[in-house]
């Protein structure tokens, strides 16, 4: 299983119809958004509410499969400065931890102010407080995954 920082590790594995989905991982919650190579747009997916990581390992790779994902994009949390604390060592062991399962190809991606940007970005379209707070997961894995898909559609294959 390929676990990578390096869009350029994880672009020849995959066709341009690839199903790619990315994870925002929180404490509680793990949030999901979907996208294609080809098309290249994001769109938030759902939430998972987080249990006991076999059952939430179990729930990701059910949807794996239903959707025919090719690659996970999991938001990497640096710190500001670009250096890495606890919350990105905890997310390097998520992935590590999912290689049991079988999972597709796992790009760990800069997930600097995804959230803050997908609660902006909300707000700013009028949805209200509990709405925001229902979606933002979802929203800021879609963010992490819209870079991830930008970044990966500028990759030249001979590269």
């Amino acid at each position: 299983m390929l676990i990578t920082t390096d869009p350029a590790a994880l672009k020849p594995l995959l066709l341009s119809q690839a199903r790619l989905l990315g994870l925002d991982l929180g404490a509680k919650t793990i949030g999901l958004a979907i996208g294609t190579l080809d098309v290249g747009i994001a769109t938030p997916l759902t939430t998972i509410r987080r249990t006991k990581f076999k059952q939430d390992a179990a729930e990701l790779m059910a949807l794996v499969k239903k959707e025919n994902i090719a690659a996970l994009v999991l938001g990497l949390p640096f710190n500001m400065d670009g250096s890495e604390g606890s919350r990105a060592q905890s997310t390097r062991a998520f992935a590590r931890n999912l290689a049991p399962f079988g999972p597709p190809p796992i790009l760990l991606f800069d997930e600097r102010l995804s959230s803050a940007a997908a609660f902006e970005g909300m707000k700013e379209a009028g949805l209200s407080r509990r709405n925001r707070e229902a979606m933002i997961d979802a929203a800021a894995a879609a963010i992490i995954l819209q870079d991830a898909l930008d970044r990966l559609r500028t990759i030249n294959p001979a590269d």
